[in-house]
């Protein structure tokens, strides 16, 4: 079993951890500028006012508010599910990471009007779209998600009538 405010904690450190990287990027990098990491690997700062791998990005400004709306009702959402389903570790655990994920990049709509970026993975000359912690954390939250929804789950035993 996994209290709500368990849950609560681990999306709060997903946030702070989140806000962190992002705060410490802004202040180490210019927009635009990157620092080889790896072979594979750079740290770039980049803005992106749209959606996952940039959907919506070339859009008038509408979306900042349409997207900021459904990370605040996915939030609420998350935390009754949390709620209710205390019984289910890994389900839970699922959600924190996505709601600590989503109140960060909400955070980042509502002050900056765009969410800051700065993770960039490359093979040769291909990048994937930079990306950050709650990104990675709403990856990892999903990819859990769906593991937990294909393993076996104990059929609840019926009543002896």
């Amino acid at each position: 079993m996994m209290k709500l405010y368990n849950s609560l904690g681990i999306a709060f450190v997903v946030l702070v951890l989140d806000l962190a990287s992002k705060y410490w990027v802004e202040s180490a990098l210019q927009f635009g500028e990157q620092i080889p990491v790896t072979s594979f690997f750079n740290l770039v700062l980049t803005y992106n006012p749209g959606a996952a791998f940039s959907f919506l990005s070339e859009q008038s400004g509408w979306q900042r508010w349409f997207l900021a709306g459904i990370a605040a009702i996915a939030a609420v959402v998350i935390v009754f599910l949390l709620n209710k389903y205390q019984h289910e570790k890994l389900f839970c655990w699922s959600l924190s990471l996505i709601l600590g994920g989503a109140i960060g990049n909400l955070y980042d709509r509502i002050m900056l009007g765009h969410v800051v970026d700065f993770l960039d993975f490359y093979v040769g000359t291909y990048h994937w779209p930079a990306f950050n912690i709650a990104d990675s954390a709403i990856f990892v939250g999903t990819v859990l998600m769906i593991y937990d929804s294909f393993k076996n789950k104990k059929e609840p035993q019926k009543q002896a009538e």
